[in-house]
């Protein structure tokens, strides 16, 4: 009997791939003929370790990574990370560039920890735009500068790779890691919540330079240091052996649809559909991002009202097109289109989108 699947567009926990859960269930019992589940075998097994340094491995490759940076794991997702990366790397002072909701939380997070500047924000724009590279204005004794490439709940994405002189960058790529291709000597230290692009909720890649790295505290509690996971392979504690294995399993079949590159061009083919319906609307649809800051991950609008937000919101659940309600914060309609969302399911929502206007307009 065929499993019933919907379009899933879920800011994430999100889609994973259909043949990646297929892989995952068939392993589920016993992990290559070994009797036990991966959920079940010691984090200090052999089987795990090929795990571990294959995950590894993918990772680089995809991203192409020198070995000049460490791959590590974390708990806590990348919420977490909002304080351990000052915890570990603040000294002197860090800015900060806020373009939406999670760049906000990272500063307020790291406000409390140490001296933060905020070199740029687009509060007052309502977070409908990312800066020109001539907006951004470091402090040259800051430790690093902190951003977020893309914003789930804004929409808002940045179209290049953050340089502010010489200074080391930070980037929360949760949303957008392994979406396209990025310029890694660019970064000091990328970190992502797994549940969009990766893998499972609850694990967090995190890649850092090494000669970044190598400021990180020595003196912190080891759940809390860079140093102590990088030293023990991200396994100072019990990891989370599924989300590594599965994320594992995700980079293989990245590719296996032809890698960052292709990937890169189906996403952008996806949100070009759905931007595309929402621009020809005659304002029925409103987007409040700035065209060339549009996400292609997560495509945010609006219709007319409240009600006929929720309305719109309800009767494509009736249809097999879940989870389009808009963040709680902001509200409006929020179609999240990862990696894995499927361009038949992007084509049944712009064919909605285009009934329900024709409707209700």
């Amino acid at each position: 009997m065929k499993e019933e699947r919907v379009f899933n567009f879920s800011a994430g926990p999100a889609i994973l791939p259909i043949e990646v859960l297929q892989k995952a269930k068939q392993e589920m019992l016993s992990l290559k003929r070994s009797g036990m589940s991966v959920m079940e075998i010691s984090h200090r097994s052999k089987e795990f370790k090929e795990i571990l340094e294959k995950t590894k491995l993918s990772i680089k490759q995809l991203l192409k990574i020198g070995d000049d940076y460490e791959i590590l794991f974390f708990s806590g997702g990348a919420s977490l990370q909002f304080a351990l990366i000052p915890l570990n790397f603040l000294n002197k002072s860090a800015d900060f560039v806020v373009t939406g909701h999670w760049s906000m939380k990272a500063f307020q997070e790291a406000k409390k920890l140490g001296v933060v500047n905020l070199i740029y924000s687009s509060e007052k724009e309502n977070f409908s735009t990312t800066p020109r590279k001539s907006d951004l204005k470091a402090n040259p004794s800051s430790d690093y500068v902190h951003y977020c490439s893309n914003e789930t709940i804004d929409g808002v994405e940045f179209k290049y790779d953050l340089e502010v002189g010489n200074l080391p960058v930070v980037c929360d790529a949760s949303s957008n890691i392994m979406s396209k291709p990025i310029d890694i000597k660019k970064y000091a230290l990328i970190y992502a919540g797994a549940q969009k692009n990766l893998g499972p909720s609850g694990i967090t890649l995190v890649i850092v330079q090494k000669d970044f790295l190598s400021r990180a505290k020595s003196n912190l509690p080891t759940m809390l240091s860079y140093k102590s996971f990088a030293e023990h392979d991200s396994m100072p504690n019990t990891p989370n052996t599924w989300g590594i294995y599965l994320i594992g399993l995700v980079c293989d079949w990245l590719r296996e649809k032809g890698g960052l590159e292709r990937i890169a061009e189906i996403n952008l083919e996806k949100a070009k559909l759905i931007y595309k319906e929402i621009d020809e609307s005659n304002g029925f649809y409103r987007s409040k991002v700035e065209p060339s800051s549009r996400s292609t991950m997560n495509v945010t609008f609006s219709l007319p009202s409240k009600e006929l937000d929720e309305k719109f919101c309800a009767k494509a659940e009736e249809i097999g097109l879940r989870n389009l309600k808009g963040h709680r914060s902001v509200g409006g309609i929020r179609a999240s289109i990862y990696n894995a969302f499927p361009l038949e399911g992007v084509i049944r929502l712009v064919e909605f989108m285009r009934d329900f206007r024709r409707k209700y307009s």
